[in-house]
Parts: structure tokens; sequence; C-alpha cells
């Protein structure tokens, strides 16, 4: 078990050591679409990476639509592994939609064993959903 201090200085390090590991900026929020972001994620259970829409409810129908709409490519060409989900809730309560992709392997960023595995996994799955959006990023927008 680990103390808040330990465990926040551990994910700090993780992050650091990603950052250093594969030095480069990623899209993130900077989609230039409006509730529209990459996001990763790293705790005790699961390493995972998102693509949220946390809009409004009409925008957020907009895009998944369009993202529904190219599902086939993205599995096929890009992330077979993704999963759709339309209304899916936040810890908060807060209802957005997601596409997500997630590691099978159970791995936990207090586990410095694991790190490594999981920065492959995010470099290589972050990238993979941002060539398909810088692909697809036009049609998106339209």
């Amino acid at each position: 078990m680990f103390s808040k201090e330990e465990s926040r200085k551990m994910r700090e390090e993780f992050w650091i050591s990603y950052g250093k590991s594969f030095p480069r900026k990623w899209v993130l929020y900077d989609t230039k679409i409006k509730g529209f972001s990459f996001k990763f994620h790293f705790d005790n259970k699961t390493a995972a990476v998102f693509l949220d829409l946390e809009d409004d409810l009409e925008n957020r129908i907009t895009y998944w639509e369009k993202l529904t709409a190219v599902k086939a490519i993205l599995t096929s060409e890009y992330l077979p592994e993704a999963i759709y989900d339309e209304d899916y809730y936040l810890d908060n309560g807060k209802e957005i939609s997601r596409i997500s992709v997630t590691l099978d392997q159970k791995v936990s960023i207090h586990n410095k064993n694991s790190w490594q595995h999981v920065m492959l996994f995010f470099n290589e799955n972050m990238g993979a959903f941002e060539a398909f959006f810088a692909e697809y990023e036009d049609y998106l927008k339209m």
C-alpha cells in the first residue's frame, strides 16, 4: 500500500519517464473540435487510451454519428480492439461518448515492472488513434 504522496510521486515519475522514453507532442485536447479529445489512462488496475466526446448532447450526437460511420475503417485499419460506447458515465456521473482501447493485461502504475509494457501500449495505440484522426480530421470537422 502506498501513501497518497508516494502514489502521487510514482504517477509523476511514470509520466516523466514516458515523456522521456517517447518524446512526442500528442494531439490530446488540441483537436480543434470542441469537446473532442484523446486521453491516456493508467491507474492501479488498467491502462487505456480514449477518444472522448464531452460536449453538449447535440454536438456529441453529431460527432458520434460521424465516428460510427467510419467505425469499420477505424477497427479494420487502425485499432481492431476499439470499443465504441455511446453512453459512458464518468465516475462523477457525467455522461459522455467514448471510444476506448484497453490493455488486456492487469497492470498497475505502482508496479514499475509493468511500465515499459504500458508505455509501448500507449505509444502504439495513441499513435494509431492520431493517425486515424489525421486521415479523417476534415471529414469529422465538416
